[in-house]
């Protein structure tokens, strides 16, 4: 399986130089790292060429490594009916940047591509209609990032007197709270049931 895996990436080397920055295979899987520019012309030539015929668009997602100066990962991972193989490509993305749409190529990249803008922030270029898919109308922020709050910045409640919904920002009753991660089946002084088969069991009653 990984000698497969090996001969398509090398394959992809070998025709699509000006797209492909480096290539391995990991976990029994083929991963890609393309430049953000070419990811339309790459994804084409992995739908067209004979060798790959990619034609199934599984997902595309992204992933935030804040301490980069790339910042994030656009991940899409394709489906090969016909070879029984599957490809994961990665584009590495700087904040300030954006990354073309495939949805010319893919019709179904239009729904993907707008999750990942309303989780991340990251804008497609050439999308046909690029907006939250996810979050209300006005939500702040992008989720899915490192530095997003896990509370948000907005309560969403229903107001009984106003007889509506009503937005106001998050205030938490208690700023720190301590939590005790103990199983309660640890630290017990007794035996439990079925435990009194247990070797030592004796004399813990």
């Amino acid at each position: 399986m990984d000698e497969a895996l090996k001969e398509l990436g090398t394959h992809l080397e070998l025709k699509r130089p000006d797209c492909v920055l480096s290539w391995e295979v990991a976990h029994h899987e083929l991963n890609v790292d393309v430049a953000p520019a070419s990811i339309t012309g790459f994804v084409e030539f992995l739908r067209a060429d004979a060798t790959c015929r990619f034609s199934s668009l599984v997902d595309i997602t992204a992933v935030d490594y804040p301490e980069r100066e790339a910042r994030f990962d656009v991940v899409y991972h394709f489906l090969s009916m016909y070879q029984n193989q599957r490809i994961r490509v990665r584009c590495a993305l700087r904040e300030d940047e954006m990354i073309p749409s495939i949805a010319s190529v893919h019709p179904s990249a239009n729904w993907f591509e707008r999750e990942v803008f309303d989780m991340f922030g990251i804008i497609f270029s050439g999308h046909p209609d690029l907006r939250r898919i996810l979050t209300d109308y006005g939500f702040r922020g992008y989720p899915l990032r490192k530095d997003f709050p896990t509370t948000g910045y907005t309560e969403v409640r229903y107001d009984e007197a106003q007889k509506r919904v009503v937005y106001e920002p998050v205030k938490l009753v208690q700023e720190y709270r301590q939590f005790d991660f103990m199983s309660p089946w640890e630290g017990a002084d007794y035996i439990l049931p079925g435990d009194d088969k247990a070797p030592g069991a004796k004399g813990r009653a």
